[in-house]
């Protein structure tokens, strides 16, 4: 299974007894949408919804952190995601959150994901069939395990200022980026991190939602100044944008780590540097 599916293949595999598919969206509070209620108004027809809100650690005071492994293996094998799963994910979002989805999934041991092009909006373009309700899955095992080497830490990203070893890149967009916008968290300072360069997500697809071509893709990391030879670190306000452009560096061949605090740490802790205006 590829890394990013099609519409079609995943209709004509929908009925294989190891598929499991994922409705994985996520809003924030400016989009006035709810994500369960969504899914259980209309999914495609199987799959199980992953809240990314509650599948993190609650007793951290930034939002979305990883949470802890075994929190993590307990949810997917309450959704019926075990061990030898292949999982699809897709969502609804603008924040194309099947992205971070996936990430997380690869983090906590899952080796067979994919993310469906085009995601919800397709499947329904294309007049497929959908499902309302919840689904039912048996429980499966699924292996507590975690492998932090695609994670960065606040610690990690401070020492990385000053080897520069690992090319920073920020999903935000290009005013909040450069401080021309204020961030939207209380006590969080305007601005990216030093050296950094910007990488708007939404950049990365097509208007129909799908993603953009791998010559594009390329096209679009090297225009911000990024080397697809060389390590990349991704970052955005929350932790959950970036997962797109780990994503697109994947599909380029590149294994991206990703800043977990991003800037509602970075920008809010008093002892790390900001640096405002363009990259």
């Amino acid at each position: 299974m590829d890394v990013l599916v099609t519409t079609e293949w995943l209709a004509n595999e929908l009925s294989a007894n190891d598929l499991r598919i994922v409705d994985a969206s996520y809003f924030l509070s400016e989009h006035g949408r709810d994500a369960a209620a969504e899914y259980e108004a209309e999914h495609i027809p199987g799959a199980v919804f992953m809240d990314l809100a509650e599948i993190a650690d609650l007793s951290n005071p930034l939002p979305a952190m990883l949470p802890a492994p075994e929190k993590f293996a307990s949810r997917m094998q309450s959704l019926g995601l075990g061990d030898g799963s292949r999982i699809v994910l897709y969502d609804n979002s603008p924040l194309h959150t099947s992205a971070r989805a996936w990430w997380m999934l690869r983090t906590f041991g899952a080796h067979d994901v994919a993310i469906l092009d085009g995601g919800m909006a397709k499947w329904k373009a294309e007049g497929r069939a959908t499902a309302t309700g919840k689904e039912s899955l048996r429980h499966r095992h699924f292996t507590v395990w975690a492998d932090d080497k695609g994670v960065r830490t606040l610690d990690q990203m401070k020492a990385n200022l000053d080897s520069g070893a690992e090319q920073v890149v920020d999903a935000r967009s290009p005013a909040r980026f450069t401080g021309e916008e204020p961030d939207p968290r209380p006590a969080t300072h305007a601005g990216h991190i030093p050296g950094s360069k910007n990488l708007h997500y939404s950049t990365l697809f097509n208007d129909d939602g799908t993603w953009k071509s791998k010559d594009a893709l390329k096209a679009a990391f090297e225009g911000a100044g990024i080397d697809l030879n060389q390590p990349i670190v991704a970052t955005c306000g929350s932790g959950i944008t970036a997962g797109v452009l780990v994503f697109a560096a994947r599909l380029l061949g590149n294994n991206a780590a990703l800043y977990d605090g991003a800037w509602s740490e970075w920008g809010a802790d008093r002892t790390t540097p900001k640096a405002m205006g363009p990259a």
